[in-house]
This record gives C-alpha cells, structure tokens and sequence, in this order.
C-alpha cells in the first residue's frame, strides 16, 4: 500500500515509479532491481536523477546460527533527493524492521 501511495505522489517530479527503468536481469525486489546475488550477499537498487539507491542484504554464520544484516545506503544528487530522503526516510525505517523480523520470526 505504501509503494503504491510513493508512486502516486513521486510521478508529477519526474522520479521513477514499480516497473519503470532498465530491465532486472536478477529479478525484483518489491520496486527494486535485483543488482547481484550470491548466496552471502543480495544487492538491490536504482540509479535516479535525485538520488542513487543500494540495499545490501549480507548473510553470514551456520545454519545453527545465521546472522542477517541490512544496510541501506543513498547517495542524494540535489535538493529533490534531499527532501524526498527526508520525508521516507520513517517510513524505510518502518519496513526494514518489519523485513527483517520476517526473516527472523520463521526462526522462532
């Protein structure tokens, strides 16, 4: 539901929407391309003209213990990307802490 409120909202700057872009060769996650996986590490993200976007999802330890770390990282371009990270930037935090305690909870 957020994803489709982001895209309604970003379309009248310009700013990239779900299903926009180059193709993903390694498939999507949610709106974001898939840029290489390995089975210790998945980096997602786009390239846009207010800011570059990575999702770095590494894994690391045994099966008995398996440790799972996101690290989101942005480079902003101007002034728009500045805003626009400022204004998602709760609401990332909100779906990061929910992601990963759905890789956890399974666990549990």
């Amino acid at each position: 539901m957020l994803l489709r409120l982001r895209n309604i909202l970003v379309r009248p700057f310009g700013l990239k929407t779900s299903g926009e872009g180059a193709p993903a060769p390694y498939g999507l996650i949610g709106l974001f391309p898939v840029l290489s996986e390995t089975p210790e590490q998945l980096v997602a993200g786009f390239d846009d003209s207010h800011l570059d976007f990575r999702l770095v999802v590494d894994v690391s330890g045994n099966a008995a213990r398996r440790h799972v770390t996101s690290t989101t990282l942005v480079r902003t371009h101007n002034l728009l990307g500045r805003t626009y990270l400022a204004l998602i930037m709760p609401f990332h935090k909100l779906v990061v802490r929910s992601m990963m305690g759905r890789i956890v909870e399974p666990v549990r």
